[in-house]
């Protein structure tokens, strides 16, 4: 009996020493394996900034994206492009949710404006008159505070039951344009304008209360387009293209590397 109980003494000892030395080997200040998932609609998928995947189909997932441009420069343990164009709250809890699991560390996320009729808005404001324009952009901005915060809410839960270890970035959507300079720009009214910027300020302001509604980070976009926006020299942001309607709207290559990327990068 004496002779097992130091046989046993000395293998905890020994296993006890193993442990030790695995945690003193580790270098000082390591960080564990980020294992990266983006989700979200046409502005994470990279709709308007070219170089899509052809394997990604109509998602329009392009390298030119931030979680891409993120991938590359930081090489997370893991990275899953599950954005997709066109995306609704109810389509990414469909589709996009499976790429999650308890190993994912960090998640972002753009989404909702698909949900309020964003692509109906545009082509309204565009081929209507301004009182069309500021009608529909009333109606998005109703459903933007009746409706939206409970599908972000879903949104937001799913996300952090799929995901429980993951910190979850929810990045806003820009202005559209720089009303300083409205007057010498061709296209839409100022009214138009200002009224699509309010509404840009309106379903920002929704993002950033579900994030704190969940303990989430927000992260918005707004500032670090200023400057850049749709009339503006140089415009970070696709204006009307009737050759590709569906790119209109949306970050280019430039705006998603100098302000969706370093947004981002900061807050993950």
């Amino acid at each position: 009996m004496l002779r097992r109980t130091l046989i046993l003494i000395a293998a905890a000892a020994t296993a006890a020493t193993a442990v030790t030395a695995a945690a003193v080997s580790l270098p000082a200040g390591a960080q564990p394996p980020v294992h990266y998932v983006a989700l979200g609609d046409s502005y994470s998928s990279g709709l308007g900034a070219g170089n899509y995947d052809p394997a990604g189909g109509s998602c329009d997932r392009s390298g030119n994206a931030f979680p891409s441009i993120w991938a590359h420069t930081h090489s997370p343990a893991s990275f899953t492009f599950a954005a997709c164009a066109g995306a609704t709250t109810g389509s990414l809890l469909q589709t996009q949710l499976s790429a999650l699991s308890r190993s994912t560390t960090l998640v972002s996320v753009t989404i909702g404006g698909n949900d309020v009729g964003f692509k109906t808005v545009m082509i309204t404001c565009v081929l209507s008159s301004t009182s069309d324009c500021v009608a529909a952009i009333d109606n998005a901005e109703k459903q933007v505070t009746s409706t939206l915060p409970s599908a972000l809410d879903r949104v937001l839960s799913a996300i952090s039951a799929a995901a429980p270890n993951a910190q979850v970035v929810m990045l806003g959507y820009p202005q559209l344009y720089d009303l300083a300079r409205s007057a010498g720009c061709i296209g839409l009214s100022t009214t138009d304008r200002t009224d699509l910027d309010r509404a840009a300020n309106v379903i920002d302001a929704q993002f950033q209360a579900a994030a704190q509604r969940h303990g989430d980070t927000y992260a918005d976009v707004r500032a670090a387009f200023g400057g850049h926006e749709i009339c503006d020299p140089s415009r970070w942001l696709n204006s009307v293209d009737w050759f590709d309607i569906g790119d209109s709207y949306h970050p280019t290559a430039a705006g998603q590397a100098g302000a969706y990327y370093p947004v981002f990068a900061a807050h993950a």
